[in-house]
Parts: structure tokens; sequence; C-alpha cells
């Protein structure tokens, strides 16, 4: 198992000098190939996303919020992983499991103070670990302050999306 102190105190100690490229800059692209099915295009990484048969997809990936629910349980194993070793706090593993509530009501447009997305968001991340129950809840508040994908569920992001007319589609 890997020890991810060092890279944590590193990438810190060259964001303080300045040494550190930052801020980083995360970008993807899709392309719709029909239906309701997307290719993204994540690095160098292809992702379907599709919607289930019953909603009208050939059920050939996950949906969008499925995606967004990914994003945010891996997140969470991640800076569970990287905070743990970085307080030496003991951690031999992380599971989460997540589940959000949709009203389609706000996605279909038929109630307009209905939101679109998730009314709510639950679940539970399971901690492999011997540490005293007042380490493991100092490293949740740890993770709660500095989990990125739990950060921009919780706060107004600014976005902005133009839309081009495309000659190329």
């Amino acid at each position: 198992m890997n020890s991810y102190k060092t890279l944590f105190e590193d990438t810190r100690a060259r964001l303080q000098s300045g040494d550190a490229k930052n801020p980083i800059v995360v970008s993807v692209s899709s392309q719709s190939t029909g239906d309701f099915r997307s290719k993204v295009s994540i690095r160098e990484f292809d992702v379907i996303i599709d919607q289930p048969k019953g909603f009208g997809g050939s059920n050939s990936g996950p949906k969008p919020s499925e995606i967004a629910l990914a994003a945010l349980a891996a997140c969470q194993e991640i800076t569970y992983r990287l905070f743990a070793d970085a307080l030496s706090i003991p951690l031999n593993g992380v599971r989460t499991e997540l589940t959000g509530t949709q009203d389609l009501r706000g996605f279909l447009g038929v109630e307009d103070e209905i939101s679109a997305g998730f009314q709510e968001i639950r679940g539970v991340v399971h901690l492999d670990s011997s540490a005293s129950d007042a380490d493991l809840e100092r490293l949740r508040n740890t993770v709660e302050q500095h989990c990125p994908v739990l950060d921009d569920l919780r706060r107004p992001v600014a976005v902005a999306i133009e839309v081009r007319p495309d000659s190329n589609t």
C-alpha cells in the first residue's frame, strides 16, 4: 500500500513556494453519437454516457447523474486516502455508497419550481481503520472541508455555457 504523505507534503510545499502549476484546468469534450448516447473524452479516456432503456436510451453506459454520483464517491475515497496518510491516520481501505434522489418533474419541466437535478444525495463512507473514533472524526471533518467534488456540489459554482452554430455537426 502506498503512502501519499510525501506526495501531499511535497505538493503543498511547491504550492506555497509558487513552484507548482496552479490553478489547474480540467477539460472534457462530449459528442452526441445518436439518441441519448454521448462519447465523452477525458484526457486519453473515452466514456460512454447513455440513458436506461426505460428512458429511451440503449443502456450502453451510465447516465449523467450516475456519473456525478460516481465522481463524488471516487473523490471522497481519494480525499480520505490522501488526508489519512497526511494526518498519519491508519486507513487500510475506503469504500463509498451513494444514492441520489431525483424528481423528473423538474427535468421535464412539469413543475418549474422543482429542481432539475438531485433533491438530495445520501451515502455512507466505509472506513477500514484501526484509528480511534476521535481520529476518524478529525479525518471526516478534514475530508468534508477539502473534497473537491463535494465542494462543487455544496456551493454555487460559476458556470457559463455558450451556444454556437457548428457546421461540423
